[in-house]
């Protein structure tokens, strides 16, 4: 994908600080950590997801109850261990979701709010609570930053069989569309709606959010004109291997339709597909 090196004021590099301790209430690292493994070893990696996606809602992700993270445009006080190609892609992709964003939501007479992007190693306080590692990347309503440990990057290339900078890049576009379903009053709504359903319910709720965040990264990349050949194929794979289905089958586990949050291998791919079809975030109507 042609996407420059681009500064962005939006980018917080928190990598070189690894650890940090837990500030205020909530749940603390090594807690989480080892909460994290007994489910893994019970349920398998779905488990780790729902237990993530529940630890940051609790913690505050929408009532805005943890502790505070770093103040805003503050960079890592140690020395950042990221290179320069992961430099280029996180701050490229953010600037450019910032672009196309921008200008729909200019299009639309509403004025966008753009998220921050932080980048940490092993741990790191958000609004949300302590984030880490094992949650995989997120976005964190109350503070409306996006976190990504870049070593998810060499896990979706190498254990995933994901590789490619446009799998990396469909990653940070979908946290970005749960900002965007974050301005839209999307994520309030559903949590409500949760809060009134079954478990089963709620998580076919959760998967149309998952579905819907798919498709909104593919309206980002229809939008930028800076495919290349190979591209598509790239952020597919991604899609496919992080399918319920297909996660719940690595981990050695039985496929439970019932268990799924963020929707199956081809229900992701579709939804890629779809945003990438013409671009038109209007037809992203996946979470209702």
């Amino acid at each position: 994908m042609r996407i420059g090196d681009r500064d962005s004021d939006n980018f917080i590099d928190r990598t070189g600080q690894r650890g940090g301790g837990m500030r205020g209430g909530g749940m603390s690292a090594g807690l989480f950590a080892l909460l994290a493994r007994f489910v893994f070893n019970k349920f398998g990696i779905v488990g780790v997801l729902v237990l993530a996606l529940g630890y940051c809602a609790l913690s505050g992700g929408l009532g805005g109850l943890g502790g505070g993270g770093t103040p805003q445009g503050a960079s890592s006080s140690g020395q950042s261990t990221l290179t320069q190609e992961e430099l280029a892609l996180l701050r490229g992709t953010l600037e450019s979701t910032d672009d196309v964003w921008t200008s729909l939501f200019a299009q639309a007479g509403a004025t966008y709010r753009e998220p921050e992007l932080v980048a940490y190693e092993g741990g790191t306080q958000t609004a949300c609570g302590f984030g880490q590692e094992v949650m995989g990347p997120f976005y964190c309503p109350g503070d409306q930053r996006i976190y990504i440990d870049p070593d998810f990057f060499s896990e979706l290339s190498q254990r995933f069989g994901a590789p490619g900078d446009f799998a990396a890049r469909y990653v940070i576009a979908h946290e970005v569309g749960h900002h965007i379903q974050n301005l839209e009053g999307t994520l309030s709504s559903v949590q409500r709606q949760q809060q009134r359903a079954s478990r089963a319910q709620g998580n076919r709720l959760q998967v149309g959010v998952e579905l819907q965040a798919d498709c909104y990264a593919g309206v980002w990349a229809a939008r930028t004109g800076a495919m290349e050949p190979g591209d598509l194929e790239e952020g597919l794979r991604a899609a496919e291997a992080i399918g319920d289905d297909a996660l719940m089958r690595q981990a050695g586990q039985a496929v439970r339709p019932e268990s799924f949050t963020h929707g199956t291998s081809a229900q992701r791919m579709e939804a890629l597909r779809r945003g990438l079809s013409d671009g038109n975030p209007a037809d992203c109507d996946y979470a209702r």
